[in-house]
């Protein structure tokens, strides 16, 4: 059977019409039924959107139904859940949350055992589980509430990073109004930072609501003011993270796992050594890591691709330039909040504005949404298309590059363009997407 619920980053749509309560309970129940475990122990977390609650009891009662135990921890970060499957042995976790999306889409990510998140087969496995008839389990399985779980993993955190000294740094953190609005103030503050929080109110509807690593105005506003010395600012989640300098200038993922490759390689902590990043990474990066010494695997965009690739490979760090950066050292998914800590390990007391681990090339990414995935696959195969991108790849190569693909989450076409300079950047780009937007309409 071919998926047609999973994409690369779990289950996601429009809550209460594609991602339904009955979906939900589906999902789940099946989820626990292809574990095949007796009475299998399954964590449920959540973001903070208003349906997250709904999907909560919907994804109780699927693991209830199948005869599992369902352990609800609450609001916490996507990167929470797995450090907490692993504390406490538990046999799977289910994560309500849709990221940088807005308020009125939401999601089902399953982890695995190890922490990990479920492979295509048994994501293949699940969906072809619904298509069978239900059986009535042995036993109703409990639910219960998984008391601490916060705790557990601020405990975590501050084990990976007891020797970060923070005393006398002034950060400046943009939850998002989403999943690390607890979490986030409080280990920087336990570690010593002055601390000042923007979008850690949540109310169901301003997860991600001009905030957070999506749309970082807020925070540079605030940091025009000049009174924090560096800003980090994640997204709904929690596993991803960018950052800013005094000046107010973005760090985006590549600089962030560029600072840490550095970092970990001339400590030794470093496996192979190399990094796993995506296609979408800028072409900078490359020059820096060969000029490190620093090997380099590039995967498809997605952070399951970067990860099995590190798993793959036997190495510990990648990640998105988006700023999903997963640090296998710590655990097994990206993580905004660890790596924000990572990336003021890894500066070592200076400043971010001084920061020289790779200089980037000027890069233009733009989105063309197309009216369904059908319209967007035709285009990407239109003739036109293919020679406008072969002909302005050629004219870059060995100076810069094209990318042109389509999301993994949304029915768009992602044109993005890096060049010497700015100028050319523009250009290319704008011939590029000028092709592609006529395709899109055809």
């Amino acid at each position: 059977m071919a998926r047609q619920l999973f994409g690369t980053d779990g289950v996601r749509g429009r809550a209460g019409h594609f991602l339904t309560a009955d979906l939900a309970l589906s999902l789940a129940r099946a989820a626990v039924l292809r574990a095949g475990k007796a009475r299998p122990q399954v964590l449920i977390v959540r973001d903070t959107r208003e349906s997250g609650e709904m999907l909560e009891s919907a994804i109780a009662a699927g693991v209830t139904a199948a005869g599992g135990d369902a352990l609800v921890a609450g609001v916490l970060s996507t990167p929470a859940a797995p450090l907490l499957v692993r504390r406490h042995g538990l046999d799977l976790a289910a994560v309500i949350s849709a990221s940088h999306n807005p308020y009125e889409d939401n999601g089902i990510k399953l982890f695995a055992d190890d922490g990990f998140k479920l492979d295509d087969d048994t994501e293949h496995a699940i969906e072809a589980q619904l298509e069978q008839p239900v059986a009535a389990p042995g036993r109703i399985g409990r639910v219960r509430r998984l008391h601490g779980a916060l705790e557990d993993y601020l405990r975590e955190l501050h084990v990976r990073y007891a020797a970060l000294e923070l005393r006398g740094t002034r950060v400046l953190l943009d939850c998002a109004n989403g999943a690390t609005f607890r979490a986030a103030p409080e280990i920087f503050r336990r570690l010593g930072a002055e601390v000042t929080v923007l979008a850690n109110q949540p109310d169901g509807r301003n997860i991600n609501d001009r905030c957070g690593s999506t749309h970082l105005e807020l925070v540079r506003e605030h940091m025009s003011a000049g009174a924090h010395d560096v800003a980090f600012a994640f997204d709904g989640d929690g596993d991803r993270v960018l950052a800013l300098d005094r000046t107010g200038a973005v760090v985006d993922g590549d600089e962030l796992i560029a600072l840490a490759a550095i970092h970990l390689s001339r400590q030794h902590r470093l496996p192979g050594p190399g990094v796993a990043v995506t296609v979408m990474t800028n072409y900078g990066f490359h020059s820096a890591m060969a000029a490190a010494g620093i090997e380099v695997a590039t995967t498809a965009v997605g952070d399951r691709y970067v990860l099995d690739e590190l798993r793959r490979r036997g190495w510990a760090l990648g990640g998105e330039q988006s700023g999903h950066i997963i640090d296998l050292g710590f655990g097994p998914s990206g993580d905004g909040i660890a790596s924000a800590l990572l990336t003021l390990e890894a500066l070592g007391g200076r400043d971010l504005s001084e920061r020289d681990a790779m200089a980037k090339l000027p890069q233009r990414l733009v989105n063309i949404r197309a009216r369904d995935r059908a319209a967007l696959a035709a285009a990407l195969e239109d003739a036109g298309v293919k020679a406008a991108i072969e002909r302005e790849d050629a004219s870059l190569r060995g100076r810069g590059r094209v990318l042109v693909r389509a999301s993994g989450t949304e029915p768009l076409i992602r044109v993005m363009v890096e060049a010497p300079t700015r100028r050319e950047t523009e250009a290319v780009c704008g011939r590029l997407t000028e092709v592609v937007e006529g395709a899109v309409t055809r």
